[in-house]
């Protein structure tokens, strides 16, 4: 039978378009020895051309050069029936020059997206040839400047980046640019953190890839500080206190351990300041966040802790300006909360609340402690007065849950130990202002020990839950409960008062030590302690329908391919 020849038909859009300035078309010049680096081995020449193609009869096409179309990234927007053929003479010299009123808005509005780097071979090695610099502008938004600094820095080295497409970002910008506002965060968001993206939400950020390091550093991570700097509080008053010298606890636990969270504080304290710097944006929507904004107290509080714990062997007494210093930042983010649960809004009490609102009002009470170990009277008082004000209003909302009426899920179960917290540091501050462990400083000790011991009694309470970064901030309220209980053996020492006390530090030291071998197996070998962020990366409105729609029909594509790859598995 005989081979007929074939002829091969070119497009024509490629057959129309022989110039070298079209709009929104990337042109590669290959065929007049302009390019140093042409596609050897490809297409060089009409013999070389015709060679690739074995065994075919095709009619040699004479290239001389390559045009490379950027489409629209998804033709959702776009209809065939509102596009039409628009044919270009030969050789014009620019198709600006004869632009006209676009007759379908519809197409300006599409995002364009330029096309990728070329593979080309080169002395048989790959090389990527590049149209222009390709920088990746997704994480923008959410940097302090938008990338501009980083755009000036590169024009002053002589290296210009990419300017973004600004219609192409500018939906994105307006998701980000304004906090979303409490409602979001609880319709967007669930988990005992509220740190996981509801199944009918999208996120702005990407999901399928490890965001930049800041960005998924967490301000709850100064939860670990909170934890180391109380045992060293623990180990300090376990090695000072008289009732507890039968231990021959030695002053070195207690200088570790300060000196460890010294260093903790301050690698945690940099690299947030970096966050900071960087990523200013992400920051307002973790202060926006109905859980996070509990943690900005807990840099000072665990300052705070770091002036209680210092050893003997480095200071005695403290100059009472660090006192001052440290209650300015604690002072002015209450009158913000304290302010928003009354005034009736978004953020009022019966709304927002949450265990976490516990680290909000603890800083008064360690406030008031650290002013009476200094000397101070009335600084102490005042923020005992506060404290204790608001620790009643929030402990009964809390007990009865207003808010919500529901149980909580099982992964919060270890922030009900915040309720032992406030009232464990009221009874140590109240006894140092008084100078004694009276009545009035037993009652809130009692409290907390109830609370302690209703808590511990329940251990399937606390078993099968996923392990958290914020976990270290429940530590403390433990530590201070032991710390609470070594003054009352002071107060009333006996036996059994001994006996508690050493049992509630065995069990404070025993958590902090599990969860600091959990933090290391997390951090360096599974690598997963900080994954990305999502309860910072929500939509500031609803997602619209079609988003919705196109994120469950990814999900159920997915899933399909998963069910289809586990019944291939089974036949084999």
């Amino acid at each position: 039978m005989e081979q007929t020849e074939l002829q091969v038909e070119i497009p024509s859009v490629l057959k129309q378009t022989s110039c070298q300035n079209i709009k929104d078309f990337d042109y590669v010049d290959y065929g007049n020895g302009n390019n140093p680096n042409p596609l050897e081995n490809a297409i060089s020449d009409k013999e070389s051309y015709g060679e690739s193609i074995a065994g075919s009869k095709i009619t040699k096409l004479e290239l001389q050069e390559v045009v490379i179309i950027s489409l629209p990234a998804s033709p959702s927007g776009l209809h065939i029936g509102q596009t039409k053929l628009v044919l270009h003479s030969e050789k014009c010299e620019n198709t600006d020059q004869n632009d006209t009123k676009n007759p379908y808005p519809q197409l300006a509005k599409q995002k364009k997206f330029h096309s990728q780097p070329i593979l080309v071979r080169e002395n048989g090695d790959r090389k990527v040839v590049h149209s222009e610099a390709i920088r990746d502008h997704r994480f923008d938004p959410f940097k302090t400047w938008s990338g501009r600094l980083e755009r000036q820095i590169s024009n002053l080295r002589g290296k210009p980046t990419q300017e973004p497409d600004i219609e192409a970002g500018a939906s994105q910008r307006e998701e980000i640019e304004e906090a979303p506002g409490v409602d979001r965060y609880f319709d967007a968001l669930e988990g005992p953190e509220l740190d996981t993206l509801r199944a009918t939400e999208v996120s702005v950020l990407p999901e399928d890839e490890k965001w930049p390091f800041l960005l998924r550093f967490p301000v709850n991570a100064f939860g670990i500080c909170l934890g180391v700097s109380s045992q060293a509080i623990l180990w300090k008053t376990l090695n000072t206190s008289p009732a507890m010298s039968f231990l021959h606890i030695s002053p070195m636990p207690n200088l570790i351990l300060w000196w460890a969270a010294l260093a903790l504080i301050l690698f945690v304290s940099f690299v947030y300041l970096l966050k900071i710097v960087f990523y200013f944006e992400a920051i307002k929507r973790e202060y926006h966040h109905p859980v996070r904004v509990n943690f900005f107290f807990a840099p000072w509080i665990a300052c705070m802790f770091m002036a209680l714990a210092v050893p003997p062997s480095i200071a005695v007494n403290l100059r009472p300006f660090i006192w001052y210093i440290l209650m300015t930042p604690i002072f002015i983010l209450e009158l913000k909360i304290y302010g928003q649960w009354m005034s009736g809004g978004q953020r009022r009490l019966s709304k927002v609340a949450n265990p976490s609102n516990h680290l909000s009002i603890v800083g008064n009470f360690v406030g008031a402690l650290l002013g009476a170990n200094m000397g101070l009277k009335e600084g102490p008082i005042f923020f005992f007065a506060v404290g204790l004000a608001h620790y009643i209003v929030l402990f009964v909302t809390l007990y009865q849950r207003l808010p919500t009426n529901a149980a909580l899920p099982k992964e919060l179960h270890p922030v009900f130990f915040l309720f032992v917290a406030a009232p464990s540091v009221a009874c140590m501050a109240w006894a140092k202002i008084q100078g004694d462990f009276d009545y009035a400083a037993r009652i809130p000790y009692f409290i907390a020990l109830f609370l302690y011991m209703s808590l511990a009694v329940r251990v399937n309470f606390f078993t099968g839950i996923r392990f958290s970064l914020a976990w270290w901030a429940y530590t403390f309220p433990m530590t201070g409960a032991s710390i609470a209980t070594i003054k009352y053996t002071m107060a009333v020492t006996n036996v059994v008062t001994r006996s508690l006390s050493v049992c509630l530090s065995a069990i404070s030291t025993f958590t902090v030590s599990t969860l600091l071998v959990y933090t290391i197996v997390h951090a360096f070998v599974l690598r997963d302690l900080f994954p990305n962020d999502i309860s910072i990366a929500i939509t500031r409105k609803k997602p619209k329908f079609s988003k919705m729609l196109s994120h469950f029909r990814s999900s159920s594509a997915d899933s399909k391919d998963f069910d289809s790859s586990i019944s291939k598995n089974s036949e084999i």
